[in-house]
């Protein structure tokens, strides 16, 4: 199997090279340019699976850069890394095209964890599940529906992306970080307690299977795990 590729375009010197240290020990091939020019060159020059751009950087800034790439039909996915932390930034990245926009200085484990979210976002190795069976229960995805003898419950879409990460590990952690990461793209005692809420609701709507108990389990401190028993 191909290594996963990154484009990885950071000026300094020091932080390019811990950067790049540490993705290359999680695997990751990593090309590193150390100006915007350099980034396009290399861009034009291999196929990459995800870029990481730095916003301030000599010879074509990182916003200059990612409109660039969107000239050139882009469907690379771009993420900002970078210390600018302005409201009027973060949209600015997110209208060029952006996935994801982190402020530095960031937790590394919370980048692993965006990279891998966008890198699933994005592969068309594997197709995407969206119809799962819990219990008597059909969850779909993308109707965000939930229907049960023939009742339908209608789900936010924050509703069906909590869903649908518990369906996929059902019988082990979801982890909070990792659901805060995915969903409400940041950990913080403020998205923690909205979670929360969004866990009740759906205790509430897997309420109503009289074959089967369906639990959200809470771990305290660690997450939640969906369990089905008859």
């Amino acid at each position: 199997m191909e290594p996963i590729k990154i484009l990885l375009a950071e000026d300094d010197p020091n932080f390019g090279l811990m950067l790049k240290g540490f993705l290359d020990l999680n695997d990751y091939q990593v090309i590193w340019a150390q100006n915007g020019h350099e980034a396009l060159l290399a861009y034009k020059s291999q196929a990459v699976d995800l870029c990481i751009f730095d916003v301030m950087m000599p010879n074509k800034d990182g916003f200059v850069l990612a409109a660039d790439l969107k000239k050139l039909g882009n469907t690379t996915p771009i993420l900002f890394l970078t210390a600018r932390s302005m409201r009027a930034d973060k949209i600015k990245g997110y209208q060029l095209g952006a996935i994801d926009y982190l402020v530095k200085p960031f937790d590394p484990a919370i980048l692993l964890l965006k990279i891998q979210a966008i890198l699933r976002q994005t592969s068309s190795e594997v197709p995407e599940k969206n119809i799962f069976q819990i219990g008597n229960y059909q969850f779909d995805y993308l109707k965000r529906q939930l229907i049960i003898n023939e009742k339908t419950q209608r789900l936010t879409p924050k509703d069906a992306e909590l869903l649908k990460l518990l369906c996929e590990k059902e019988g082990k952690v979801l982890t909070r970080e990792e659901a805060l990461i995915k969903i409400w793209k940041e950990d913080n005692y403020f998205t923690a307690q909205s979670m929360n809420v969004f866990i009740s609701k759906l205790r509430k709507y897997l309420s109503k299977d009289k074959g089967h108990v369906i639990e959200i389990e809470n771990l305290h401190g660690k997450g939640f795990i969906l369990k089905i028993n008859v």
